[in-house]
């Protein structure tokens, strides 16, 4: 993991305050919205969110850090209880599924103890299309999903996921390669 790809930030500064501030306003707006308001929750999260594809569905208990960070494609579903912690860039292509109780972490901090809660660093993630992401996943900073992936639920994924690979454990392994049929 290089040091090139980490954004360096400064816990406490107004600026990232009034971000966070703001984000967390529409993510209570959206976790309190009438379930049956496909719309309002919709405009919430294309508000919330740097860029959204269409048909997104995000179940309840949604959280995040800043949320303009966070880009999703079509046919992006989360389910409950989904965390994007979005210092840097999260990008997730189209007809994505991620399960309940799954972490996005981009956000890091220092082994040295000074100044640990002080300052913190982010490094970008990616999840390509047709990923599915198990129930109780945790994926970490500067970490790349390939297309076509599924990580098996409780999966801990600290390296890059080849495309059209089935990925398990934690950390997690390549348990299998997905043959493509391209006659479907």
């Amino acid at each position: 993991m290089s040091d090139i790809r980490k954004i360096y930030y400064e816990r406490g500064t107004e600026e990232l305050r009034k971000k966070n501030i703001h984000a967390h306003k529409l993510v209570q707006l959206f976790n309190n919205s009438n379930i049956e308001n496909a719309k309002q929750r919709e405009d919430i999260i294309k508000e919330l969110f740097g860029n959204v594809g269409v048909n997104p569905s995000i179940e309840h208990n949604f959280h995040c850090d800043l949320g303009n960070n966070i880009h999703v494609g079509d046919n992006f579903y989360a389910g409950y209880n989904c965390t994007i912690l979005d210092m840097a860039e999260v990008r997730i292509g189209h007809n994505c599924m991620i399960g309940p109780n799954v972490g996005i972490y981009t956000a890091g901090h220092s082994i040295e103890p000074k100044n640990r809660n002080r300052s913190g660093y982010a490094i970008p993630i990616t999840i390509g299309n047709d990923v599915w992401i198990g129930g109780s996943c945790v994926i970490l900073a500067g970490v790349s999903i390939g297309d076509n992936s599924i990580i098996a639920a409780g999966s801990i994924v600290t390296k890059d996921v080849p495309a059209n690979t089935i990925v398990a454990g934690n950390p997690a392994k390549i348990i299998k390669n997905i043959e493509i049929n391209e006659t479907e």
